[in-house]
């Protein structure tokens, strides 16, 4: 199966403001289809916002960006379609209660309700069951991720999965659409270094086959185009609050703004 053409991402003084202030600004990003993407910056520094923003989950308020040709904020639904989310917590959360086998087989089933084209829709119930088998091993390959490596193979529950088990699998579940971009959040959370190199590695091979990535991260690789949202850029700038601002204050802005945005994204 062919990979997907991925987007290219293109943004100009792209910010976001909301009711506390600014909660990322003055982002500017050319990056041609396939690449990988970081977003840069400690915790609490937009980069959630951000990264919701540029796959079309989060209205912007400044600037200007173009998703493979889509206009955002106009074309916000459109990207949707295109685009995909991995590991965001408070929106594709796994319930560690269910196996592995029970989240791909929830996953193949909504492609096929909501993802398939009308005319795939129409296709008989065994070559659709047959497509979506092939989407899901597929997805599988691409992220890494060997259900004969796991304790109980398919019916290992989430629960017991190693982190970079769970963040595959996560990664897994948003390929099975064949997203033309990827977003992906807090990729090296809790990891060692080791691992760290073992997942940029994962998500420079899904850029590689054709697939534009957006990964937050707290420190990103020589070779991925880099987006920060840290204390040096324009993001933490002056948020024109009523009173004198501090960083601790801009920090938990940021922080209530990531929240409100994972509430938005989830409705989307």
């Amino acid at each position: 199966m062919d990979g997907p053409h991925g987007l290219a991402v293109e943004a100009r003084d792209f910010g976001l403001r909301g009711p506390r202030g600014w909660v990322f600004r003055g982002v500017r990003v050319d990056a041609e289809p396939g690449s990988l993407i970081a977003v840069e910056g400690p915790s609490g520094s937009g980069r959630t916002c951000l990264l919701l923003a540029l796959t079309g989950r989060m209205r912007p308020t400044d600037g200007t960006a173009v998703v493979g040709g889509l206009r955002l904020p106009r074309q916000m639904s459109a990207l949707r379609r295109a685009s995909a989310l991995a590991h965001v917590p408070g929106v594709t959360d796994l319930e560690p209660a269910l196996t592995v086998a029970e989240h791909l087989r929830e996953r193949a089933l909504l492609q096929r309700r909501f993802g398939d084209s009308v005319r795939g829709l129409l296709l008989p119930r065994a070559e659709r069951a047959a497509k979506g088998r092939l989407l899901t091993d597929a997805a599988l390959a691409a992220a890494g991720l060997d259900l004969e490596t796991l304790p109980k193979g398919p019916r290992t529950a989430v629960r017991d999965m190693e982190r970079t088990e769970a963040l595959r699998l996560s990664i897994a579940l948003a390929l099975i659409g064949r997203p033309r971009l990827l977003g992906v959040d807090d990729t090296d959370l809790k990891l060692s270094a080791a691992e760290r190199g073992e997942v940029w590695s994962l998500l420079a091979s899904i850029a590689a086959s054709g697939t534009t990535v957006v990964a937050v991260c707290s420190e990103a690789p020589a070779d991925a185009v880099t987006l920060s949202t840290g204390p040096d850029t324009e993001t933490d700038g002056d948020t024109e609050t009523d009173g004198p601002g501090t960083d601790d204050t801009a920090d938990d802005n940021a922080t209530k703004e990531d929240a409100d945005a994972l509430a938005e994204a989830g409705r989307a």
